[in-house]
């Protein structure tokens, strides 16, 4: 029987897929032919290492190394395959590849499990296209109910509910553990000189949208005395979410505040637009810290607002609660390596959450970057993250 292959080899089978001629970065847009093409080679491996393949009605894949005679419940590893637009290669990919190669590793060292090994891949983790972070995972648990989620809609007007049918068995049921391989998102590891580490918890975050509504008029011919621009209260927004965010670093809280998505009604460049549409993700170190955070920008957008005859609308899309991860696992993980907090969101996160003892590792990122076609990992430390990826499974399933 030949050998599946190597995560080298696994590497550099995904690494164009979806990738950008332009500027190198990926688009692996949940449900499109690229994410289609990940699957299907996710499924392939799967298939070429023996493993049973399930899958439910939200669009989450988990393939099984069955124990013959299983002691207990099952052990999850895996990630997500989809991308932010223009993201990097590792975020995702990364754990899929490395739980793919850990069940190698395993199988190399002779070992069989004494209870059920599934590599999970769960769906629209980045929230790219239909606007709910981890929606994957979040269907998986019940955390998000099919009800809620069907009738989200992507930018083009798509509803969920016409793209997945729904339902569908339970992935995670008997489920006793849960560990995620992921990228660093920062530079903590770079600084520890350590090529792998583990996470503590998640900080409370989420998105937020701001409709902010003005007047359309033309640009050359209305006074500007005479204008009731959105643009002019969107900019002051963005500005006060910067400053507020800076305050509270400076203050020694820990926060994030950023504006990177915006859509102009009519987005004309010779008409003040009627409409201004913007996405706030916030983090911060605690829930007080959120809420102080976005209640001050809130605030001084009303404020703003108030100044340039426009109004301000703010809906919450999206909030995650601050995670601790399981203590006992992530002691296990942990020894010998350095344990620090991650300001992103994961479907570790969410299973946590959820009640099933998950943890993370991570694999250093020398640029810090990610989100980003800079987002990078070097091979050896990829390989050292599937080695201890496969000796905390060892010890779980074992």
């Amino acid at each position: 029987m030949t050998s599946p292959p190597s995560f080298e080899e696994m590497w550099a089978e995904l690494r164009p897929i979806g990738r950008s001629t332009r500027s190198g970065g990926y688009v692996r847009r949940p449900w499109t032919s690229a994410t289609r093409e990940m699957e299907h080679w996710f499924r392939a491996q799967a298939t070429a290492r023996g493993l049973r393949l399930e899958e439910d009605g939200f669009g989450n894949v988990v393939a099984w190394w069955d124990a013959p005679s299983s002691l207990a419940g099952g052990v999850l590893t895996g990630s997500h395959l989809d991308s932010v637009p223009d993201g990097g290669a590792y975020d995702g990919p990364l754990g899929v590849v490395s739980a793919l190669a850990a069940i190698d590793r395993l199988r190399g060292r002779g070992f069989a499990p004494r209870r059920p090994l599934g590599v999970a891949v769960f769906a629209e983790e980045e929230g790219s296209r239909f606007g709910l972070a981890c929606l994957g995972s979040r269907l998986a648990t019940g955390l998000t109910t099919w009800a809620q989620a069907r009738a989200l809609t992507d930018r083009d007007g798509v509803r969920l509910g016409d793209v997945l049918a729904g339902g569908g068995p339970s992935l995670l049921s008997g489920i006793d553990a849960y560990v995620e391989l992921h990228v660093e998102q920062g530079r903590g590891l770079m600084d520890l000189d350590a090529p792998v580490g583990v996470a503590s918890g998640i900080w409370p975050h989420g998105r937020w949208r701001f409709d902010v509504g003005g007047v359309a008029d033309h640009a050359g011919t209305t006074r500007m005395a005479d204008r009731r621009d959105p643009m002019l209260t969107y900019a002051m927004t963005a500005l006060a979410a910067n400053k507020q965010a800076r305050l509270a670093e400076g203050a020694g809280r820990g926060a994030r505040a950023t504006f990177g998505r915006v859509e102009v009604t009519p987005n004309g460049t010779n008409a003040v637009p009627s409409r201004v549409a913007a996405w706030l993700d916030a983090r911060a170190e605690s829930a007080e810290a959120l809420d102080t955070l976005v209640g001050a920008i809130t605030s001084q957008a009303s404020a703003r607002a108030e100044r340039d005859g426009t109004t301000v609308a703010v809906t919450a899309e999206s909030v995650s609660k601050a995670v601790e991860f399981d203590a006992a696992l992530r002691g296990r993980l942990a020894t010998g390596r350095p344990v620090l907090p991650t300001q992103a969101g994961h479907d570790a996160g969410v299973l946590q959450t959820a009640g099933i003892p998950s943890a993370m590792l991570f694999v250093r990122n020398p640029t810090g970057v990610s989100h980003s076609p800079d987002e990078h990992a070097e091979m050896p430390d990829c390989l050292a993250g599937v080695d201890a990826l496969a000796d905390v499974l060892q010890e779980l399933v074992g």
